[in-house]
């Protein structure tokens, strides 16, 4: 029978404040998402730059942050995963520093960037929780710290969208500096570095690997409205990514160290776990781009409301407060029928969040209630993948498996971004002279975004339970 690996072998207590802190941090660090969306439609104004340009300053973060994420995580596992979260949060608090003082489109560019390659803190963050916290208390811990991918997001939006209309649009950037700081003294008085390395080599070339490839697969993802998805440099782009990849899988097998463990990472609850998280990424980001811009669409489409940023944003935050209130809950339905069910309940809410948008769009309660019971889908599914990845890895491997199981939620969301915007584009009515997208195209949307949580509930059905799971052995369970 095989042994299941233990989520947690600390037996002395746990640093008081460490769930607050690291939670803390994580929103902090998922407010880089969304933190210049309310200011999107001046920015090229505001840094004289063509539209097509300024959507380089979201881009940018996102591929920084999907390049980064699985090498801080594997950093972590080598040279300690609270140096490294250190250095993430670093990394935050420079690049809100350039963005402070840009006034033209390259330091605003670079500065994002920097700010993206901060993701890789909230992954460093559940598995610091997995070294520090005992295991009765890991199932609660990291779901409150998962969660904070999606609360971030969803309270960024109106908070971004206040600061931006009250104040000088470099605020922004003022407040997150501050958050990095607040954010890296706490760490310093409450996180300890924790004892669990796996020393060797840095795997220099599968990381040099691995980002062209991911460079070449979400850069055409994001940027394939504007190029065209049959220009040859998107297409050239795919078809080098495709390349580059079995070229670096192929490079992982070989080297004794690798920086992502390929045979453990294609083991069948960990691969259905990662491929779950792309599915159940692409619905949850879905929501942040659609129904924002139905509750601001002009009422003389008929369908849409007329408001503002901030009150859409306002409309919409209680979706992340029903994440994060969701945490005890989600960590009951782990501790008492395990992950996999917990993920399954995630994936079958956003499902009916999205049917209920396709069918109840009249009031603008109908986009609320929709987007709680997504927002609750999401939180009990974003808090079941690091449990479900942490039970089925070694400690050795905790942060390198989390980073990437992070990465694989990132590719789903860069994606959503991607067809949501071809949906909405292509099915578009004129008013006046704007035009927006179409009650059609929102609807369709809702169906793709539902459509993914069938996919993640599919994968979810494979994740194998928990008593059959082939686990590795080289950490012998605590006795507890």
């Amino acid at each position: 029978m095989a042994v299941e690996t233990p989520l947690s072998t600390r037996e002395v207590p746990a640093p008081r404040g460490i769930v607050p802190v690291l939670a803390t941090v994580g929103i902090s660090v998922a407010l880089m998402q969304t933190l210049i969306v309310p200011i999107l439609p001046r920015l090229p104004v505001l840094v004289g730059a063509t539209p097509e340009n300024t959507s380089w300053a979201v881009t940018a973060t996102l591929l920084a942050g999907a390049v980064v994420t699985p090498i801080s995580g594997r950093l972590g596992d080598m040279f300690g995963k609270r140096r490294m979260l250190l250095t993430s949060l670093s990394l935050m608090v420079l690049g809100s520093a350039v963005c402070a003082i840009a006034a033209t489109l390259v330091p605003l560019v670079v500065g994002r960037a920097l700010q993206g390659a901060a993701m890789g803190a909230i992954p460093l963050g559940i598995a610091i929780l997995r070294d520090e916290l005992p295991s009765r208390r890991l199932p609660g811990a990291m779901a409150t710290i998962s969660a904070t991918m999606g609360v971030g997001g969803a309270i960024g939006l109106p908070a971004a969208a206040f600061v931006a209309q009250a104040t000088d649009w470099h605020m922004l950037f003022v407040a997150s500096l501050v958050l990095g700081l607040v954010g890296i003294t706490a760490i310093l008085f409450v996180v300890p570095e924790s004892s669990h390395r796996n020393p060797g080599r840095f795997d220099i070339a599968g990381a040099l690997l691995l980002s062209v490839a991911l460079v070449l697969l979400l850069l055409p993802v994001t940027k394939g409205n504007d190029w065209g998805w049959t220009a040859p440099a998107t297409l050239g782009m795919l078809a080098g990514a495709v390349v580059v990849f079995v070229g670096w899988g192929l490079y992982e097998l070989r080297v004794p160290r690798p920086l992502v463990d390929l045979r453990l990472s294609a083991r069948r609850p960990i691969l259905m776990t990662n491929l779950a998280s792309v599915a159940i990424g692409f619905s949850m980001y879905s929501n942040i781009l659609a129904f924002p811009q139905l509750l601001m669409a002009p009422t003389e489409t008929g369908y849409g409301f007329g408001q503002t940023m901030v009150t859409a944003g306002i409309a919409l935050a209680p979706a992340g407060l029903v994440m994060m209130a969701l945490s005890p809950v989600s960590a009951r339905i782990t501790t008492r029928f395990g992950a996999r069910v917990t993920l399954g309940c995630g994936t079958v809410l956003v499902g009916l969040g999205y049917l209920m948008a396709y069918v109840l769009y009249q009031e603008v309660w109908h986009i609320v209630g929709a987007s709680m019971l997504i927002g609750a889908g999401i939180g009990l599914a974003y808090a079941a993948m690091p449990a479900l990845i942490m039970g089925a890895v070694p400690l050795r491997e905790s942060a390198a498996a989390n980073s990437l199981n992070t990465l694989m939620r990132s590719i789903g969301t860069t994606s959503a971004a991607a067809v949501v915007g071809v949906m909405l584009a292509a099915m578009t009515q004129r008013i006046g002279d704007s035009v927006v997208p179409a009650l059609e195209g929102f609807r369709a949307t809702f169906l793709v975004a539902m459509g993914a949580a069938v996919v993640g509930l599919v994968f979810t059905i494979l994740i194998p339970p928990p008593g059959r799971s082939v686990r590795p052995v080289d950490e012998p369970r605590p006795d507890r």
